[in-house]
């Protein structure tokens, strides 16, 4: 039986929601082992001027303890 951890990663892009849930999961490759699945936990934009300048995303990413 695995036992597995979940971490939150809140990224962000300036192109869509997909370019930033994208981001945040090669990051976190980056820097946890055993990356296994994520989950979106919340979306927002940020705008300026009636304008949207950036997409975010809060994801749970779930890896695997060894």
């Amino acid at each position: 039986m695995a036992v597995a951890r979940v971490t939150e990663i809140i990224a962000g892009s300036k192109k869509s929601f997909d370019a930033a849930i994208e981001k945040g999961l090669k990051r976190a490759n980056k820097t946890l082992k055993n990356v296994s699945g994520a989950w979106i936990k919340d979306q927002s934009i940020v705008m300026e001027d009636g304008e949207v300048k950036e997409y975010r995303v809060v994801m749970k990413v779930t890896f695997i303890l060894k």
